[in-house]
């Protein structure tokens, strides 16, 4: 059994990043006895003069409704570098993280964060240190899970923003278009353009052409669908 962990979030905020650190802190504490510190500004307050605040169930108290993380967050740092388009991870900074997490008595991660914090977690696990990660992503671009905490809100705005849209594209008559975040995956744009009635959804997922576009808003005008 741990005696003490430590929590890091990384990676761009998300709703629900303190939730889940609330969530952490109580079980640790409450269930298992475990101490709990928390590591700011994502992996690089675990570099030179160490940043960290001891979290407590007081310290979490009141996090549900607040939004980004009380940790802080980064979305570049010294921990990836990219090489002719490929990640390289400096081995001397990720050896010089793990003596410093030895120094701070701290046994195990809990890091949450997405595809790119979660490739840092993982160059920790290789060299033994114990690792788990939490899948936060608004894109849902994660295998292995089937929503990451972020993706509902997202397509929550995302298809609101649909439905303002609509009244304005039919009062001008006007073609709309909205673009959302999703990196290489379309699970926003997907699940918000059908939530949202959209007449078109392209993601990267599957090729398409201007001219298909072009043919679904002529198919459209026949119908006398100005918009």
């Amino acid at each position: 059994m741990y005696k003490q962990i430590g929590v890091i979030t990384g990676g761009g905020d998300a709703p629900g990043l303190n939730a889940v650190i609330r969530a952490i802190v109580r079980t640790a504490i409450g269930e298992f006895g475990m101490k709990v510190v928390g590591i700011e500004e994502s992996f690089e307050g675990l570099l030179g003069e160490t940043k960290t605040m001891k979290l407590t169930t007081k310290a979490v108290s009141g996090l549900l409704p607040r939004g980004g993380t009380i940790l802080g967050t980064r979305n570049t740092g010294s921990f990836c570098k990219f090489v002719d388009g490929n990640a390289v991870y400096p081995e001397e900074i990720i050896r010089e993280s793990i003596e410093n997490l030895k120094r701070l008595e701290i046994e195990a991660l809990i890091v949450l964060g997405g595809e790119g914090t979660l490739a840092i977690a993982q160059e920790f696990h290789k060299r033994g240190f114990s690792v788990i990660g939490v899948p936060k992503t608004i894109d849902n671009d994660l295998a292995a899970t089937e929503l990451t905490f972020g993706f509902m809100t997202a397509i929550d705005i995302a298809t609101e923003a649909l439905d303002r849209l609509h009244t304005t594209a039919a009062s001008h008559d006007r073609v709309m278009i909205l673009e959302v975040m999703g990196r290489h995956t379309g699970w926003i744009a997907l699940h918000a353009g059908l939530a949202g009635s959209a007449d078109i959804i392209l993601i990267p997922e599957i090729p398409f052409s201007f001219e298909t576009m072009a043919q679904k808003v002529r198919a459209r005008e026949k119908l006398t669908r100005r918009f």
